[in-house]
């Protein structure tokens, strides 16, 4: 009997992966919902494919569109839901797995909501454990639901300790490829274009995430969700830069010994694991080739250039309301730059100076941590030229 699975932001990078996996199972899962926000081209193709009985559209603006209308007309038999009302209440709706891929804040809520419904959550919006780790984790366990990461270093993570005593463990090391600016020096980052830091040399991802991976945000995110995927102290977390994108994390034991986990540098890979955990089945995808590969290079990051990981430790070990608030300044940030409207550098500083300037909220409720995240992007955008 097939599992029935929803996937939040099936056009997205991730997304677009989970049904890469989906099309190579389709015998094992059977796609109830998907939502989108605005790209309805693909939507289109993915509904045609895929045929499932609910979808939702996130864009206010898709939603009035003559191409949505047509959408609607083309699939009679789909349920459709508009809006970000609409996405939350396809997360409401009953189902054996949710993959949680909408980007940033936005995917919050609707993580949240659907914990009441599902059986599985595989996470791979790292803003929801940011924003609101302590209470996410907490629903999770009243609501008996399986959460598996899908970010790489964290299935990597997730996919080593099973087996291993907690107190046997002395760190865990999440790589980073060092993204687009790995090559720059800190002179250099001060004229990096948008179309510069989009390229990034080992993965393919969408915009958001791309710069968050130039600017080491993205990693340092990871620090504050490996926190609290594992109960880990930030003093057990450690970062080095990998450029080759081989290694997705390691676990030393105080033993002096040192686990990594390696595959291909794809997405497939991490939502695979997700989705067939605890079993491991023969996966399609093809398999390393260290012939290929060559060497495997390791560098400790440089805090000049990557200033941002220290102010991600900082906001994850402060706790409260600072994490929701480092990621919304940053979210505001990382669109004024690919806008053109700040520099590449700028970005951290304006996390930097809101964060400074945050009064936390010590074991908020959601409704202070959307209170915070709602200040920190006004504060935020207050610092952007011509405001």
């Amino acid at each position: 009997m097939s599992s029935k699975i929803s996937i939040l932001g099936s056009t997205g990078s991730i997304g677009v992966s989970a049904l890469k996996v989906l099309r190579s199972v389709e015998h094992n899962f059977e796609v109830f919902g998907l939502s989108c926000n605005n790209n309805l081209k693909l939507f289109r193709e993915q509904l045609a494919e895929f045929n499932p009985s609910v979808a939702a559209v996130a864009s206010a603006e898709a939603v009035k569109s003559e191409d949505y209308a047509r959408l609607k007309k083309q699939f009679p038999a789909v349920t459709f839901f508009e809006g970000d009302d609409g996405v939350l209440e396809l997360a409401n709706l009953e189902t054996d797995v949710l993959i949680s891929a909408i980007v940033g804040a936005a995917g919050l809520v609707p993580t949240l909501a659907s914990l009441a419904n599902i059986k599985r959550l595989a996470l791979a919006n790292k803003e929801t454990l940011v924003m609101a780790g302590d209470i996410v984790t907490r629903k999770v366990k009243e609501h008996g639901v399986e959460l598996i990461p899908v970010d790489s270093e964290h299935s990597a993570i997730f996919s080593m300790i099973g087996n291993m005593d907690i107190s046997g463990i002395s760190r865990v090391i999440l790589t980073a490829s060092g993204g687009s600016m790995r090559c720059k020096t800190v002179e250099e980052m001060n004229k990096i274009t948008p179309e510069q830091a989009l390229i990034h040399p080992t993965w393919n991802m969408g915009e958001k995430i791309t710069i968050d991976s130039a600017t080491l945000i993205n990693k340092g995110l990871e620090v504050i969700e490996a926190h609290h995927l594992f109960n880990l102290d930030y003093g057990l977390i450690s970062v080095i830069i990998h450029p080759e994108s081989i290694i997705h994390s390691m676990v030393e034991t105080v033993d002096g010994a040192v686990y990594a986990y390696m595959s291909v540098p794809d997405m497939v890979y991490p939502i695979f694991n997700a989705l067939f955990y605890p079993e491991i089945k023969q996966n399609p995808f093809g398999k390393l080739d260290f012939s290929k590969i060559g060497k495997l290079e390791f560098f400790k990051y440089d805090n000049d250039k990557f200033p941002a990981l220290d102010l991600c430790y900082s906001a994850g070990k402060s706790g409260g309301t600072m994490p929701a608030v480092l990621n919304a300044a940053n979210e505001v940030a990382v669109k004024a730059f690919l806008e053109k409207k700040i520099l590449f550098t700028d970005i951290v500083k304006i996390v930097e100076k809101t964060m400074n300037k945050h009064s936390i909220i010590y074991n908020p409720d959601i409704s202070a941590i959307f209170d915070s995240d709602k200040w920190s992007r006004e504060r935020a955008e207050s610092m952007l030229p011509g405001n």
